[in-house]
């Protein structure tokens, strides 16, 4: 039988990259991994305590489609210990991941054939999952002098039903400043347009803290998850914040894709809220590495770069090698052993000449995968 035209996307090619590395590791290789975009420790202590303690006596069934209020209430609080901003906790939607919560977003703003706008490069995802919706995303370049980051500008012309911003972006971890947030927001409410904000990497922040688009509008669609900062990403636990007017047609999208979000997440969710101390020791090591990677990147040779402003990431030019970004990727994993992504996974049309390189592991891994690129580097290129 056919296949439809909307499952037609296009592979997510970090996770080719990990299987490379997983069959070099399979040889007997040591592999340092900087293609991947996930913390390196544990839940927090405090959530695996709480499944633990809950698991002997709860059947963890069924919750609500939009989650446990309990958790719903953490989660506001969580706004108003970040941003002071007073959020009502029905605003909340629980969701299996922040996945879910683009899922939700992209049915309940647009019709199929709506135009959202994305950053290139940004998060592979964004433009699979909109294709697969029969949707239509419409890539903006942006360039590092600006951040890696829209601005209103760049959309003026634009015919779009839909905006998605991201800060701390995915691959380039910069950020957006309240000011321009704020001309976003009105931008796509001048225009009556759709407007999402991925702030799945809020908690991850070097010198400033990231905005939360509910700052500055209470007409945005805001995802969040415990991935990263929590460091829950196979729990698949996240949130969105949706417009009080929105809330029940999300609600029975909700209930009809997903009846609700693992319960045994949940639980271990509204922990990880108590965990801040553990979460800060987590983010010293990212502090670290970043510190690491900023002086060891340039020494190598990589020296195009746009400093992070926050999560765990450097996206680096590496057209003046000569060489293109995939053919780049596998010879340092055959000869360093580093495992870095191909920037063509985030920018299709320029992305053949950038790489993206993780700093989640622990620094012993970031000192020794800096050593190996240098070596590496000096020997092919520099």
């Amino acid at each position: 039988m056919p296949l439809s035209k909307r499952s037609q996307v296009d592979p997510f090619i970090v996770m080719d990259v990990m299987e490379a590395a997983r069959a070099a590791e399979a040889e007997g290789r040591r592999i340092v991994h900087m293609e991947v975009g996930q913390p390196s420790t544990a839940a927090p202590l405090k959530a695996r305590q709480a499944v633990a303690a809950a698991l002997p006596h709860d059947a963890m069934g069924y919750t609500v489609a939009l989650g446990l209020p309990e958790l719903r209430a953490g989660i506001a609080a969580l706004y108003k210990r970040w941003y002071d901003v007073d959020l009502d906790p029905a605003r909340v939607v629980v969701t299996s991941g922040s996945s879910a919560g683009f899922l939700l977003a992209f049915t309940g703003l647009f019709d199929p054939g709506a135009r959202v706008a994305v950053a290139a490069p940004g998060y592979p995802s964004y433009r699979q999952i909109l294709k697969a919706l029969a949707l239509t995303p419409v890539d903006i370049p942006t360039h590092a002098s600006q951040g890696h980051q829209l601005r209103v500008a760049d959309l003026q012309h634009q015919q779009l039903d839909g905006l998605l911003v991201a800060s701390p972006g995915n691959p380039t971890g910069t950020m957006i400043d309240k000011p321009s947030l704020a001309a976003l927001a009105d931008f796509a409410q001048s225009r009556d347009i759709g407007f999402i904000s991925d702030e799945i990497y809020h908690g991850i922040e070097y010198d400033k803290k990231a905005v939360t688009a509910l700052e500055v509008t209470d007409r945005a669609y805001v995802i969040n998850s415990f991935s990263k900062y929590f460091s829950m990403t196979g729990w698949r636990i996240g949130w969105l914040v949706v417009p009080e007017n929105h809330l029940r047609s999300v609600e029975r999208l909700a209930q009809n894709m997903f009846i609700c979000p693992p319960h045994v997440s949940q639980l271990a969710a509204l922990a990880a809220l108590q965990s801040h101390d553990e979460m800060q020791e987590n983010l010293a090591v990212y502090r670290e590495n970043r510190r690491l990677m900023l002086q060891g990147l340039p020494e190598a040779g990589l020296t195009q770069i746009a400093p992070p402003d926050g999560a765990f990431y450097i996206y680096a030019d590496i057209s003046e090698f000569g060489v293109d970004s995939r053919t780049f990727a596998a010879e340092v994993l055959q000869e360093a052993g580093v495992a870095l992504t191909p920037g063509l996974d985030f920018d299709p049309i320029r992305g053949g000449h950038t790489i993206r390189l993780s700093y989640a592991q622990a620094t012993g891994e970031i000192i020794e995968g800096l050593r190996r690129l240098k070596q590496f580097m000096h020997n092919r290129y520099v």
